[in-house]
Formats: structure tokens, C-alpha cells, sequence
């Protein structure tokens, strides 16, 4: 057996390093939590290559006295709490004494500091947990950590790391979160030589919000102010219509600190439920306040997460805050509609209104609305199986035209059939006046009849369902998703997508973590027909689009694609194009409830019912369900 005997302390410093820091946005995180606890009211953070290289904190607190300095860097030395009933009351981000130990044994840190009332700074070398030089030098109150090569000694740890960009915005995303936790503090961002964000330090959580995710965030949100149980809930969440395919923007602070929490996000969404669609969360930031007695923040290594002596009063206060923040808005709503209103006439200020025009009823040849670009992707080969044929009932022609205008199911009974003969149902349009120079007459493939089942359109259900009869099989197709589906095999058939260049490109502020996967997508973007570029801070720009999503909401759909590569895998480059293709023919097909015509019915359920490779979209759902002559005669008793 081997024998057990104590790790130096070096080993052990790297040991613990680990359970602390993890990667550069681990080191600006407890850097700055020091900076805030310290009372510091400008703060400046400034990283290099996503900070593997270089990170440099500055900050106007209290500094460092000389005579502390070294003794800063020990592990578990800490200036936050004193006894073990401190712990209970814990009103500082940072307690545990480990950050600077654990940032100093794993890369090269210099501290030049000036305590208040003190004539002269201190600089203080220490590289891999060895002090390296203790002097005098002339700086302001406050602390500046410069803190470079990052694992520098630990290389086995370097291969964990993203590229720069995902590591600059893993770091960009602490900066941000602890700058809207103080609004009170002004903070400066600069990655690379280039400033990406400037808080006004002005106390105004609004204005923080602003410089931080900008003006578009910004604009969809309701203030929140509740209190309820001791608990008091404050900040802002979204409108309905500004729920995003994905949590990444809701913020919680529980006493001024980030945390993730269960119970308040759970609060949150239920408070939406009824408002918001499904599938989309609601966005926030909002601070949770309760005595420090009542909450414990030593559970977790980053402090990240946090337990309730009981949960109860801070899910009631956030549901109930955020519900009436909701219903204030419906109100006022309703209070704008009353005013807008026009004031009861008199009999004798009544005007005479004129005699309304009643509008003629369409005909039978009323011509037909354009047929949408979704049922022509690619030219048809000429054929005469194009057409439909209306079959003769008692000597009558069946009447396509629907009376009133709307899309209506058409009643059972009249059979719509792809067979020959072929006689459209169209109004035959005008004829064009002959052309004198003589043309090639079209190529027509002829199909055999009997290898191809004729399949009859009986309806629509509900604006969503298409209600088609093969042979003894009635199939109840859902438009949506068969469309969804054929856009997909097309997209994934076609080595690149066809893209169009926009006249004025379109700017899309997103997520950090939306952020990240958009630029670790950009090739696979490219293939898909969608160009865009990393425009600085939380934006992206988007430079071309595809063709076959022409008219389709580009912001929306930015951030679909992102929720899906977020999602999904972001290591495979195949399975990111496969989230790209999927959410490009989910925006792009017919939506559930959207009127269509008899014809692009038929076409539909003729795709669906002819090709084998379009039973389910790309969600999993399936496309179509069948049911057979026999199972519907089983179920009125006419066979057993």
C-alpha cells in the first residue's frame, strides 16, 4: 500500500486553484466582487486574447494597506468575516479568502495599490505563488490587478479553453452581470484596445440596462416594485411580445448578487402563463431582497447558487410583482382605448352617415390570388397532371369559388382528383397575342396513371389540417409541418442556399451566449445562405439573407437560429448547419391558420402522400396520420 504523506504547497495551491479558477472570466468575477466590496465607484476591465493572456482590473476602493499586501495573497485570508456567526449574515460578494491565492498560484500577477490616507502606492510582483518583488510605487487610491499568462504552469488546462471569442464573451458576460447588479458603479469594458461597454455609474437601473444590452432590450421592458412577506422585488421584465426562444437574458440578483434560482425564474414563467406564447421565455432583471438571515450564499464554489430558508415568500413576491407589472400594463391599455374613444353624439349632433356600398359577391371567375413562392422552390416539369380535374355531380359543375371570400373547407363530397383528363379549375386566362417568331413546343413527361395513386382533397380543418383520401386511407396532414419538412430536404440537398445581399444591413442585439454561438457558426451561416459579422459589443450584422426567406422577420429569426445552436451541438459543424436548416424552414413554411387555396392543398397532400421521405418534420412530429376505410367503418359498427 502506498504510503499517505502531505502535498507541498504548491500542489496543493494548484489543487485548490481548480475548484476556483476555471477560466478568465473565473478571475474577472472575483476580481471584481473585491473591487465592489471594496467601495470602489469606477472600475475599468481590460483583457487581451478572451484574457488568457492579459487582464488588467483598475478601480478607485479603498486599496490595499502596505502591510496587507502579501498577506492578501494566503489562502483564506480575508478581511469579509471574523467568526462563524458571520457566516450567517453574509453581506459581502466575496468571504472565503481563496480568489487571490487561487489566481496567483496558476499565472503572473502584479498589484499596484494605494490605501486612503496613505502617501505612498505599493507594487507587488507574485508569479505561480511565488512573491517575486514588494516595493514603492506612485499610483492613485485604489487597486489596479494585472494578471497575465493564465495557466501558464498548468498546461493541461489550457486545452479546456474555447478560442478568444468564446472566452472574451464568457468574461464580457460577468463584467455585464456585475455591472447591472451596481447601477451605482461605472464600468468600463475595453477587449482588445476597443471599448465595448461604459456604464454611466448613475444609480439609474435603466440606464444600466441600456448601455449594456442597448436601446432594443431596453425598449421592451415594464419597471417592477413589490413587496410582499419581507421580501422586496424590484427591476424590470419584458412585454409579452418580447419573450425570446431561450432563458439567456433572464438576470436575477438575490441581494445585489447574480445567482441562478430556481424558484424566481419557475415564478417568472408562471406569471406569463396565459400571455406569452408557448415555447418563449420572458426576459428580466430583477433584484430579489430579504434579510441576510434568511438566505445562505456558502453553497456553491462560485457563489453562484443560493438556498432559502424558505422558498414560499420569494416565489409569491416575484409571481405577484411581476403579474401586477403585467395587469399595470393591461390597464393602461385599456385606459389609452377609453380616451381614444369618441364622444356619445346627440340625436341632433348625430350626422347622417351615407348609404354604405355593399360589396359584390365573387363569381365563379373571380380570378385567384397569386400562388405563394412556398409551393413553387424549384420550376415543375411541364405536365399535364398539373391540373385538377372536377368531376360532374347530377349534371352540375362543383363550385370551387367559396362565397363569402375565406379560405373554407370544402364539403364532403366534392371530390378533387389529379387525373386525365386534365380541366383546370382556374379562370382561363386572357390570350396573349401571338408571337410571330416560332417556338420549340414544351417537353412533356407523361407519368403512367397506375403508378401513381390519384389522390382527392376532401378539406381543410381548421385552417391547420388538410383532409386528403388515397385509395381506402383518409390522411389528416398538418400543412405546417409537411411543409416545414419538404423545405428542409430542400435546403439540405442543395450544397449552398441562394442568398440575396440586403440593401441596408440589419443589426441584431442578442445574448452573450447567443453571441458566441453565432460566430462560432459563420461558416455554416455562410453555406445556409445567411451572411453576417460580429459588429461589437452584444451586436451582430447581418449582410445577406436567403432568398427563400424573403419578407420574414430577420431579427426573429437571428435569434431562433442562435437558441437552436445554443441547444444543440455547437462541436459538430454538421449537426450546427442541421439547427441553421431546420430553423430556416421553420420560418419559412406556412404557419397553422394561415389561408391557402385548394390547390396549394392538393400539392401539399400530393408531396406528402407521394414522397416517402416526408413523414415527419424536422422537430419529430409527425406529418400526417392515416386512417383506414376499415378502421372508420369499425368505429360507426358497420363491420366488426
Amino acid at each position: 500500500m502506498a504510503t499517505i504523506q502531505v502535498l507541498n504547497r504548491q500542489i496543493a495551491e494548484l489543487i485548490a486553484a481548480g475548484e476556483v479558477v476555471e477560466r478568465p472570466s473565473s478571475v474577472v468575477k472575483e476580481l471584481m466582487e473585491n473591487t465592489i466590496d471594496a467601495g470602489a465607484r469606477h472600475v475599468t476591465v481590460e483583457i487581451r486574447d478572451g484574457g488568457v493572456t492579459y487582464i488588467r482590473i483598475t478601480d478607485d476602493g479603498c486599496g490595499i494597506p502596505r502591510e496587507d499586501v502579501p498577506t492578501a495573497f494566503l489562502r483564506h485570508a480575508t478581511s469579509k468575516i471574523r467568526t462563524k456567526e458571520d457566516l450567517d449574515t453574509i453581506g459581502t460578494l466575496g468571504f472565503r479568502g481563496e480568489a487571490l491565492a487561487s489566481i496567483a498560484a496558476v499565472s503572473r500577477v502584479e498589484l499596484v495599490t494605494c490605501a486612503k490616507g496613505e502617501l505612498e502606492g505599493t507594487r507587488y510582483v507574485i508569479h505561480g505563488g511565488e512573491e517575486m518583488a514588494l516595493e514603492d510605487a506612485g499610483c492613485p487610491e485604489g487597486a489596479t490587478f494585472i494578471v497575465q499568462d493564465l495557466f501558464y504552469n498548468v498546461p493541461a488546462r489550457m486545452k479546456f479553453l474555447k478560442k478568444d471569442v468564446g472566452e472574451g464573451n464568457a468574461v464580457a458576460g460577468i463584467v455585464e452581470r456585475l455591472a447591472l447588479s451596481h447601477p451605482e458603479i461605472a464600468v468600463r469594458f475595453i477587449r482588445n484596445g476597443r471599448t465595448e461597454m461604459q456604464t454611466p455609474g448613475d444609480g439609474n437601473l435603466l440606464n444600466t440596462i441600456h448601455a449594456v444590452f442597448g436601446k432594443h432590450f431596453s425598449s421592451t421592458l415594464l419597471p417592477v416594485e413589490y413587496t410582499m412577506g419581507g421580501v422586496h422585488v424590484s427591476g424590470f421584465v419584458c412585454k409579452p411580445e418580447g419573450c425570446r426562444p431561450n432563458r439567456t437574458m433572464q438576470h436575477f440578483f438575490v441581494n445585489a448578487r447574480y445567482v441562478k434560482t430556481q424558484t424566481a425564474m419557475v415564478a417568472l414563467e408562471r406569471a406569463y402563463k396565459g400571455v406569452m406564447m408557448v415555447g418563449r421565455f420572458p426576459t428580466c432583471v430583477l433584484f430579489v431582497d430579504l434579510p441576510e438571515e434568511t438566505v445562505d450564499v456558502n453553497v456553491h464554489p462560485a457563489k453562484i447558487e443560493v438556498r432559502f430558508v424558505n422558498e414560499k415568500p420569494v416565489f409569491d413576491a416575484v409571481y405577484y410583482g411581476v403579474r401586477s407589472a403585467l395587469e399595470s400594463r393591461e390597464e393602461a391599455f385599456r385606459r389609452v382605448l377609453l380616451q381614444d374613444e369618441k364622444p356619445h353624439l346627440t340625436v341632433a349632433q348625430k350626422p347622417v352617415s351615407a348609404p354604405q356600398a355593399v360589396p359584390p359577391k365573387p363569381s365563379v371567375n373571380t380570378a385567384p390570388s397569386v400562388k405563394p413562392a412556398f409551393l413553387r422552390p424549384t420550376p415543375p416539369v411541364p405536365s399535364t397532371r398539373a391540373y385538377l380535374d372536377i368531376q360532374v355531380e347530377h349534371d352540375r359543375p362543383v363550385e370551387m369559388a367559396l362565397q363569402d371570400g375565406t379560405d373554407k373547407p370544402i364539403s364532403l363530397g366534392q371530390p378533387v382528383c389529379v387525373a386525365e383528363p386534365p380541366v383546370s379549375i382556374l379562370p382561363v386566362p386572357p390570350e396573349k397575342p401571338e408571337v410571330q417568331e416560332e417556338m420549340a413546343p414544351p417537353v412533356v413527361m407523361q407519368t403512367p396513371m397506375d403508378t401513381q395513386p390519384a389522390i382527392r382533397l376532401v378539406g381543410q380543418l381548421f385552417h391547420t389540417y388538410i383532409l386528403a383520401e388515397k385509395v381506402e386511407s383518409l390522411f389528416v396532414i398538418d400543412k405546417h409541418a409537411a411543409h416545414e419538412r419538404i423545405l428542409y430536404n430542400q435546403l439540405k440537398a442543395q450544397a449552398t442556399v441562394d442568398e440575396q445581399p440586403l440593401l441596408t444591413p440589419v443589426t441584431v442585439t442578442v445574448s452573450r451566449e447567443e453571441h458566441t454561438a453565432l460566430l462560432s457558426a459563420v461558416k455554416e451561416l455562410k453555406q445556409a445562405g445567411i451572411e453576417l459579422e460580429d459588429f461589437g459589443g452584444l451586436c451582430v450584422v447581418v449582410r445577406s439573407f436567403p432568398l427563400i426567406l424573403a419578407g420574414v422577420d430577420i431579427d426573429s429569426t437571428i435569434r431562433e437560429i442562435a437558441a437552436g445552436l445554443i441547444g444543440g451541438s455547437r462541436e459538430v459543424q454538421s449537426a450546427r448547419l442541421d439547427w441553421i436548416y431546420h430553423s430556416t424552414a421553420c420560418r419559412a413554411a406556412i404557419k397553422a391558420g394561415d389561408t391557402s387555396q385548394p390547390d396549394e392543398l392538393l400539392e401539399l397532400a400530393r408531396r406528402v402522400l407521394l414522397e416517402d421521405d416526408i413523414r415527419y418534420c424536422p422537430h419529430g412530429r409527425p406529418v400526417c396520420i392515416e386512417m383506414t376505410r376499415k378502421q372508420l367503418e369499425k368505429q360507426f359498427g358497420r363491420i366488426q
